[in-house]
């Protein structure tokens, strides 16, 4: 459903952020995108929702295909038209605006599909907002709030979402809320899911497949099965054994050697 090959991205014409970087989503599929702060993650998903040029960004290498259209012949409108959804790092709700103004804000992207918006299902699968609905967005919590934003999603009806650090911020138990409610997306709507997150336990516990990356390239790739019980991964991003410690997942290799030969 999504291809991205080769690209390379720029900002301002002078500052590189992506680097040769590849990677597929298949229909039906959640797929995991790892990396710590700045290794390109969320610059990867913008490149794919065609949102670059807010930022001065540019594509100037490779193709990004969404359900074998180019993204770069569509506007970000159309791009969600089309079923390709951003639910960004942060929410990015209207925050003077009510919940269920927010929700009627995103019928928008069904002009032209001869589809009606489904209020009732976003309110099904979270119900604090069908009590808070004539509630003002930014008096919200902060989960509450990240329940909207993927509320927003649902009544665009997508057929595939980004999204980028959905538990940033939040506290454990409503953590959990936003990622049983990933699974729900993906199993009962069939929304197919890329998701970018830090935290490697949590994005595992979705995704049948990931990708690592680090300094705009893609590092290692892989069944979340065998990324799990990889050593280096263990170590790096799941906390476990020899390398936590290493700056860089590139380095947690020569961290372990280092370790060993300092012993």
């Amino acid at each position: 459903m999504l291809e991205i090959a080769n690209i390379e991205v720029n900002y301002h014409h002078s500052v590189q952020a992506l680097r040769g970087l590849s990677l597929s989503v298949a229909q039906g599929q959640i797929v995991a995108l790892l990396g710590t702060n700045g290794a390109g993650k969320t610059t990867t998903l913008k490149a794919a929702s065609n949102l670059l040029h807010l930022e001065f960004g540019a594509i100037d290498a490779g193709r990004i295909r969404f359900d074998g259209q180019d993204v770069a012949r569509m506007a970000p409108d159309a791009l969600v038209r089309a079923g390709l959804f951003h639910v960004r790092e942060g929410r990015r709700i209207f925050t003077e605006m009510t919940v269920e103004d927010n929700l009627v804000a995103a019928s928008y992207a069904l002009d032209g599909r001869g589809l009606a918006p489904d209020y009732d299902k976003v309110y099904e699968f979270f119900p604090r907002l069908a009590e808070r609905r004539r509630q003002i967005a930014g008096y919200l919590s902060g989960g509450e709030q990240q329940m909207l934003a993927f509320g927003r999603a649902m009544v665009a009806r997508p057929r595939m979402v980004l999204m980028d650090e959905p538990s940033l911020g939040l506290a454990p138990k409503v953590v959990e809320e936003i990622f049983v409610t990933i699974r729900r997306l993906n199993e009962e709507e069939g929304v197919t899911i890329l998701l970018v997150e830090q935290n490697a336990a949590l994005a595992f516990s979705v995704a049948s497949y990931a990708y690592v990356m680090e300094h705009g390239q893609i590092v290692m790739e892989g069944d979340v099965e065998k990324l799990r019980n990889d050593p280096d991964i263990q170590s790096f991003y799941l906390g476990m054994g020899e390398g936590a410690q290493a700056q860089s997942f590139r380095n947690v290799k020569h961290y372990k050697r280092r370790k060993r030969w300092l012993s």
